[in-house]
């Protein structure tokens, strides 16, 4: 068997363009999808895509390691976010082949599955732009929290804390604390309620707004500040009662390293359409476990990475929860068949070949590439913020 193309359709999702990896053989029939999707950086994928695919085609794509292999080390530079994101669509599209090849899910092939359930958690508003990223009153967090938990949520994850100062005024950590109350009052103590602080502050305003959140019994603090500052995340997590999350914006086992080896946090957030893939999200998890730390997969994008991360999640003993987007677009079922189910916001451990999913190109075509929606974020005297 031999890989004969190597290509990309980008699906304009709003706020994001996913971009969707197909892998075609000289098998009839026979293909594979994954996901490279990474915000604002869309061409430079697509890019990276077609760099990758020479050295790719007339390959067995049977061969996934030695191919991961092959990508990642083949070129004399060794590749950032943007490189890793075209690595990793590839990889979940050679396993997405290797399964349906032999008529045996992902999971399978990586062990098979370590748990008969994997629960969901819902985003704010469901992951649409305007629920997770405009909420801003109180009240607001409050029916938004009532939304998840008739869609059948026991966990929900909200971005409390407004683009940040460098050092935040007591009113706006009140303002922010005041929102996760209204959270915590609106899901009762059966809610599990992460934060997602977005890097926006330094560790002393993490630590400080944390200290304000005690009572709230919060499931995780993630992003406390930029995960490359791995002394700050300690700082962070030896000052609070909380566990604490990050790795969204790593990617590769090496980055992964320092952040374990200093329990830096409690649970890493590899993401598989950045990571390296499937292959590079298990080395990482593996490591994890080592450290006694849990892996939850990053998964804000298109329904072939939730497909991936489930995958590996079923697959990772020490993996704990499912991030996913259920409403950023009122057609994200259409493109894909079957639709990822959140019903119960349960999954089930997989059983159908390779990733379970295929892409149906006639609907994706109806949303081609667009500029993703710009979000500047300035400091009051107009100085450049972090988003």
């Amino acid at each position: 068997m031999k890989i004969t193309g190597i290509s990309t359709r980008v699906v304009n999702a709003r706020m994001r363009n996913w971009i969707f990896v197909k892998v075609e053989t000289d098998q009839p029939g026979l293909y594979g999808w994954g996901e490279a999707t990474l915000e604002w950086k869309a061409k430079a994928v697509t890019g990276a895509v077609e760099d990758l695919a020479v050295l790719l085609i007339g390959q067995d794509p049977r061969r996934v390691e030695h191919l991961w292999q092959v990508m990642q080390r083949q070129y004399f530079w060794r590749g950032g976010i943007t490189d890793l994101s075209a690595i990793s669509g590839i990889d979940q599209a050679l396993w997405d082949i290797k399964g349906k090849e032999l008529g045996r899910s992902v999971c399978e092939l990586l062990g098979g599955p370590v748990r008969d359930t994997l629960r969901f958690y819902d985003h704010l508003g469901g992951g649409s732009l305007e629920g997770m990223y405009k909420t801003v009153e109180p009240a607001e967090f409050g029916e938004r929290m009532h939304a998840s938990i008739e869609k059948g949520f026991t966990a929900v994850k909200a971005m409390p804390i407004p683009v940040a100062e460098l050092v935040e005024s007591a009113t706006t950590l009140k303002r922010s604390a005041q929102c996760v109350a209204a959270m915590r009052e609106a899901g009762g103590d059966g809610m599990d309620i992460m934060l997602d602080l977005h890097a926006r502050t330094t560790p002393a305003a993490a630590i400080q707004f944390g200290r304000m959140l005690v009572d709230y019994n919060i499931y995780w603090y993630e992003e406390p500040c930029w995960p490359e500052h791995v002394d700050g995340l300690v700082e962070v997590a030896r000052a609070l009662p909380f566990p604490i999350a990050t790795g969204e914006r790593l990617v590769g086992r090496w980055q992964f390293r320092e952040l374990c080896e200093k329990r830096a946090c409690a649970i890493v957030q590899p993401d598989v359409s950045h990571c390296g893939g499937i292959s590079e999200a298990r080395r990482i998890a593996a490591m994890a476990e080592t450290y006694m730390l849990s892996v939850a997969c990053h998964n804000p994008q298109g329904p072939i990475s939730t497909a991936a991360s489930l995958q590996v999640g079923f697959a990772i003993p020490n993996y704990l929860i499912q991030e996913v987007v259920r409403a950023d677009v009122p057609w994200r079922d259409d493109v894909v068949t079957p639709p990822i189910s959140t019903e119960g916001a349960i999954a089930h451990a997989p059983t159908a070949p390779g990733l379970g999913i295929d892409i149906n190109e006639k609907e994706a075509a109806k949303h081609p590439y667009k500029a993703e929606i710009l979000m500047p974020a300035f400091h009051r005297d107009g100085s450049v913020a972090d988003w």
